[in-house]
């Protein structure tokens, strides 16, 4: 199932891929960014863990910075402000969160 309607202006396609429990899994279509450009930092109270099937990207995580790439994961505690920023296109990631995020299921 795609999600339609993504808040998120540097997503190109996400796509609902299991969800159960207190859990979801969604994969991300990300576009490349401008160089330079940072995405505003969000936060939620959701847990959320993230795998990056390609591409790269950067990770602003609070006030850090980190290079990610293929291959490469990582873990969001809950309200903590994050964002990344793809470096490539075809950047796809696969985000896990617990408990499920409603506001995507809208």
């Amino acid at each position: 199932m795609f999600v339609k309607g993504s808040k998120m202006n540097f997503v190109d396609r996400k796509k609902l891929l299991a969800r159960g429990g207190k859990m979801m899994m969604l994969e991300y279509h990300l576009t490349k960014r401008a160089p330079g450009e940072i995405p505003k930092q969000h936060s939620h109270p959701h847990e959320q863990n993230s795998y990056l099937l390609s591409g790269s990207l950067k990770l602003y995580l609070d006030k850090e910075e980190y290079l990610m790439e293929k291959g490469d994961s990582f873990y969001v505690a809950p309200d903590v402000p994050h964002s990344v920023a793809a470096q490539d296109d075809n950047t796809v990631i696969l985000d896990v969160f617990t408990p499920q995020r409603e506001d995507f299921l809208s």
